[in-house]
């Protein structure tokens, strides 16, 4: 079924602004959307019902929206005269950075609450941040975007990460039995994706089963237990053969696969061609 899903992505390294308006959301209405980019959103007018991972959130004024690479997104209704800001990263961007750990902490911050609520305050801060990105955008030309495009990308995953988790701590959320499992898989996810991808093994650690574990993260996230450990470790390889000049033998080793040959068929089978054939591709 998500082969069939129509595609998102952005066409630059990274986009900032405002021009988010009824008329564009509408063409995404009633129909899902899987994002390629990632997507950062801050409403401070108006109101969107939609689902993420098919999940319903709806976002209203002083909500901030973070969208992830891989993320099913649909609009079901549009109320208001709404008022977006919003920053972006292509997935060529993301693909090829080197800061893939901070993505993985930001995945990990809003996994299963793609959205919280701020305070008048809190969304006030938010808004100036948004307002100087848009304005950084606007008066940069291309070489000058390019260049700070890395400190705008670890900038901005920082505070996201900062605000959810200051969010959270001061309402002492309360997650539910499925969001803790979802959250303790992910969590163990970041720290084991290198030398250990069977999804049996992370069940046995969180002390359930196998078909349970699948059912509670398919639910919550979209995706399966060997889709977000596959992805962490496709991320990981990426970052590797773009952004440092170690041997694919020696990325192989990192990432401890049995042997080159393993991990070439291993990358092949999710990225469409070999470790050699990403790194040299423009």
């Amino acid at each position: 079924m998500d082969n069939t899903i129509p595609k998102f992505d952005l066409p630059e390294n990274w986009l900032a602004g405002t021009d988010i308006s009824k008329e564009l959301l509408g063409l995404y209405k009633n129909y899902p959307v899987r994002l390629k980019c990632e997507i950062m959103a801050l409403c401070m007018d108006g109101e969107i019902e939609a689902s993420v991972n098919l999940n319903h959130i709806t976002v209203n004024k002083n909500d901030i929206i973070t969208l992830m690479p891989g993320s099913i997104f649909q609009i079901n209704d549009l109320n208001g005269d709404l008022k977006i800001y919003f920053v972006g990263f292509s997935s060529k961007y993301v693909e090829n950075n080197d800061k893939a750990k901070i993505l993985l902490d930001a995945i990990y911050s809003t996994l299963g609450k793609p959205k919280i609520s701020l305070s008048d305050e809190g969304a006030m801060m938010t808004e100036k941040y948004f307002k100087l990105l848009i304005d950084i955008y606007e008066m940069s030309d291309e070489k000058l975007k390019q260049e700070i495009a890395d400190n705008i990308f670890a900038d901005t995953h920082k505070g996201i990460s900062l605000i959810y988790k200051k969010k959270t701590d001061n309402e002492n959320v309360t997650s539910s039995k499925s969001e803790q499992l979802c959250k303790a898989f992910t969590q163990l996810v970041m720290q084991h994706y290198n030398d250990n991808r069977n999804v049996a093994w992370y069940a046995e650690k969180l002390g359930i089963t196998h078909a349970h574990l699948c059912s509670i993260v398919k639910q919550s996230t979209g995706k399966t237990c060997a889709d977000i450990i596959s992805s962490m470790v496709i991320m990981d390889a990426k970052s590797q053969l773009k952004s440092t000049h170690q041997s694919i033998q020696v990325i192989s080793d990192s990432l401890n696969f049995a042997n080159m040959s393993f991990f070439g068929k291993y990358f092949k089978r999710h990225v469409g061609m070999s470790p050699l054939e990403y790194r040299n591709k423009g």
